[in-house]
């Protein structure tokens, strides 16, 4: 059967057409496109702009999609079909009734879920996480958002907002993070803290090998660019970098603690630091985590990339379509 899947990004929108078998762990994307989500003002363009495009993938493969499923960046109603909160869209999308506008444009069921809940169910049924039973995601890149899948269920709680593993506090007397709270996980390991991070050693004179990579200039400097510099051998980089990743390690013994998952996933641009992030993740969670063995938790990279969100999207779509 052929589903629809939509991941709403404040940049970018991707559309895709798709088959997916979750029991196998099998999906298939048959037709894709991106549209460009900046430059509008309101919700109302957006929504023509997905509708349209998904009725052009209908023509192009020949067939319209049984149902259509919506990944949002922020707190979503899933049973009302009603997107609450998206504080990084224009107007923030406040009671927005996609699921109506949508299906009565396309004259389909729709479905919405979080877009990080949606890559965490992607990745456990179709990625990094086949075979496993219970895992947890964190989404590292310009937020942190996460998911967990506890005993082969997507856990979403009674607002469809459990698993935001990024406002966790791991440092209680550090920044300001944009929720409100001090000493997010956000606030320390997202790629504009670590970018912050970097600019601060570049002004105080310690990082030679990241005033090499950026010239001086402190808008070069990302989460990437501190990776580089500490493959340089950067001292003062490669530090930074070790601190902010058991933050992480702290946040992470945290879930395991909470639930003995077989998995944590990192995804995200910031998981693009490999071993300078994985390995001070693995060491924090082997010195924090001390009232049951933990040898059976591996702590793995996401693998579908940017895929993620539509894969899960499909994935949410089949399941919805099957059980409502």
């Amino acid at each position: 059967m052929l589903y629809g899947a939509v991941d709403l990004g404040g940049s970018h929108i991707g559309l895709a057409l798709g088959s997916v078998d979750p029991a196998a762990g099998e999906y298939r994307l048959i037709a894709r496109r991106n549209l460009e989500g900046g430059g509008y003002e309101g919700w109302e363009p957006v929504l023509d702009q997905i509708a349209e495009g998904i009725l052009e993938l209908g023509r192009d493969v020949g067939e319209r999609p049984a149902a259509v499923g919506v990944g949002c960046p922020g707190w979503v109603d899933l049973e009302a079909g009603i997107t609450r909160f998206l504080p990084n869209l224009p107007t923030q999308w406040r009671d927005v009734p996609v699921a109506r506008i949508l299906g009565e444009r396309l004259e389909v069921p729709v479905h919405l879920l979080n877009d990080v809940r949606a890559a965490t169910l992607g990745e456990f049924t179709l990625g990094a996480g086949r075979g496993t039973s219970t895992m947890a995601l964190f989404a590292l890149g310009t937020g942190i958002g996460g998911g967990v899948v506890v005993d082969g269920k997507l856990r979403l709680g009674p607002l469809g907002s459990a698993g935001e593993l990024g406002h966790q506090i791991v440092d209680p007397t550090g920044p300001l993070c944009g929720c409100g709270n001090r000493g997010c996980l956000e606030a320390v390991a997202s790629g504009p803290a670590i970018a912050a991070a970097g600019v601060r050693l570049l002004r105080s004179g310690q990082a030679s090998a990241l005033f090499d990579l950026t010239g001086g200039d402190a808008g070069e400097v990302t989460a990437e660019t501190m990776g580089e510099a500490a493959r340089a051998g950067d001292e003062a980089v490669k530090w930074e970098l070790e601190r902010i990743a058991r933050l992480v390690g702290i946040a992470v013994a945290n879930v395991v603690v909470a639930l003995h998952p077989e998995l944590i996933v990192l995804g995200g641009g910031v998981a693009g630091l490999g071993d300078l992030l994985f390995d001070g993740v693995r060491q924090e969670l082997a010195e924090r985590v001390r009232v049951f063995p933990i040898d059976d938790v591996r702590v793995e990279p996401a693998v579908l990339g940017t895929d993620a969100g539509l894969a899960g999207v499909l994935v949410w779509t089949a399941l919805r379509s099957i059980s409502p």
